[in-house]
Formats: structure tokens, sequence, C-alpha cells
């Protein structure tokens, strides 16, 4: 069985939006709702992209970061920062990705350390066919894991939250 069809009851609880002893403000509660909701998600798709796509779940990460970008890439630098991570870690991340055929790596035109990244279209292609598999997956896990106690606690952090997401959130 894989981890798309795990039950709810097998997942840990995520924590409520009410209780406690009102030791921590509505933005902490409502902060740790989304670290385990975010928690239940990697959890599920750790197993459903190895999978599908066979990388990692950081991999994974970087492939999707490069997807919402123009198609000559991002510098290692801004990959790094974007997604919080040690360069030196991202290095072998993406060696791993080249090595797959995922990305490419360029030179940057002037600048002998920079290093440019982008996608290859084996991995666009990749993407396109997992992509509903996928999101299909986000879904669940967040629905799974996120009941009305959880949605209270996040709408009392972004307000917005509680006009649903068929409707747009007015500005001010």
């Amino acid at each position: 069985m894989s981890s798309a069809d795990t039950h709810p009851t097998d997942q840990p609880g995520c924590p409520s939006a009410g209780g406690g002893d009102g030791l921590l403000p509505d933005e902490l509660r409502a902060w740790m709702v989304l670290l385990a909701a975010t928690g239940a998600v990697e959890q599920r798709l750790r197993t459903v992209v190895k999978e599908t796509l066979d990388v990692s779940h950081d991999e994974f990460l970087i492939l999707c970061l490069l997807a919402g970008q123009p198609r000559d890439g991002l510098r290692m630098t801004q990959v790094a920062d974007l997604l919080g991570r040690p360069k030196t870690r991202l290095t072998y991340q993406i060696a791993c990705l080249q090595h797959a055929g995922l990305v490419s790596r360029t030179s940057v035109c002037g600048d002998k350390r920079g290093v440019q990244v982008a996608l290859t279209e084996k991995a666009r292609d990749r993407l396109r066919e997992t992509s509903s598999l996928l999101a299909g997956t986000v879904r669940q896990a967040l629905s799974d894991s996120v009941g009305p106690d959880q949605r209270a606690a996040m709408c009392a952090l972004v307000p917005d939250l509680e006009q649903g997401a068929d409707r747009p959130a007015s500005r001010p």
C-alpha cells in the first residue's frame, strides 16, 4: 500500500486551535497547526515522490522551485537562499539531479564562480506526467490532517482564509 492510501488514523494528529492553558497566543498555536499540516504533507509526499520521480523529497523541492522559474533557471546561490539550504548540501543534490538528467548546470557569463541551474525537458515532462498525482497527494494529506479546529486556528493567523478557496481575497 502506498502512502497515498494511508488512512487518516495512521497519521499523527494535528494540534487543535483551542485548548491549552492560554500559554501561547493564537498566532503561535496557528503556526504550530501550519507546521503539523506541512509535516503531514511532506510525510505523504516523500514516498509518492520517490515512487513516481525516483528523487528525494529535497530534490523534488528543487525541481518544483525551478519549475516556477524562467527556462534559463536560477543561480545556485538563489536556489540555496530560496530553499534555506546550505550551499554544500545543495551542490550534492544538484549533482544527483544532473546525473539523473533532470537539471543542467551552466556557468554564468561574466562570472567564473556563478553557476546557473535549469530544468531539462526530461524533468519538465516528468513533472507534467506526475503533477496531478502529486497535487492529489497534497490535497488528501491536508484534508486528513486539517479539521475544523485547525482551520479556525489558521484563520486566526490569516483571516483571509475564512473566505474560502473559491472567492478572491479582498485587498485593502
